[in-house]
């Protein structure tokens, strides 16, 4: 995964660092490049450093909103955009009925049982599903 660049409908080429909108207590207990337990994790790269966010045992709702455990703040990102829950073998995401839908390798989703390396889309926001 490399850091993200995004096209402009004037075709201007802009760069986008996903890890600026994060909320600052996920930053803060994300870790930097390599797992250091096994399990599932959401890596998002940035231009000077990769953060793998552990996913636990618990429902994690992401969006734009304040009560989203993973925050990202981007407007591309709906309040409510998506679910991420765990299951006794990965996880699996579900959209939240989010206005710019959830992607997950391209592919627009409603639910899908996520797999290791599955890139998904929140809005601009480009996240990667790591399993240890």
């Amino acid at each position: 995964m490399s850091p993200q660049t995004l096209t402009t409908a004037e075709g201007i080429t802009e760069r986008f660092d996903p890890t600026a909108c994060l909320d600052e207590r996920v930053r803060h207990e994300a870790s930097i490049a390599k797992p250091l337990v096994p399990g599932c994790y959401i890596e998002m790269q940035g231009p000077e450093q990769t953060l793998l966010i552990e996913l636990g045992e618990e429902v994690v709702h992401i969006g734009r909103g304040l009560t989203a455990e993973l925050h990202l703040d981007d407007a591309s990102v709906s309040r409510r955009h998506a679910i991420l829950l765990p299951r006794v073998s990965g996880a699996r995401i579900l959209d939240d009925r989010s206005s710019n839908g959830t992607f997950v390798n391209g592919r627009p989703i409603q639910q899908h049982d996520l797999s290791d390396g599955d890139e998904i889309a929140i809005g601009r926001v480009l996240l990667r599903y790591v399993e240890v």
